[in-house]
């Protein structure tokens, strides 16, 4: 996901996305602790993915104090 289409969404949006992102990330671990996933890349991505969503959030609330 790029840092364009993550400014785009609403605050609300990221909340709600950062979450279930973040629940993807879990499952995803499990997963991969069973039984070793096709590409372990995209767990990194996912993290990468979940850290520029906190980014953005973080940045929004610096800007409204």
């Amino acid at each position: 996901m790029k840092v364009a289409e993550i400014k785009e969404l609403s605050t609300k949006e990221l909340i709600e996305r950062i979450d279930a992102e973040s629940a993807a990330l879990d499952q995803m671990k499990l997963n991969h602790a069973i039984t070793p996933l096709d590409s372990p890349a995209k767990i990194k991505q996912l993290r990468r993915d979940i850290a520029r969503l906190k980014t953005v959030l973080g940045q929004r609330e610096l800007n409204e104090q």
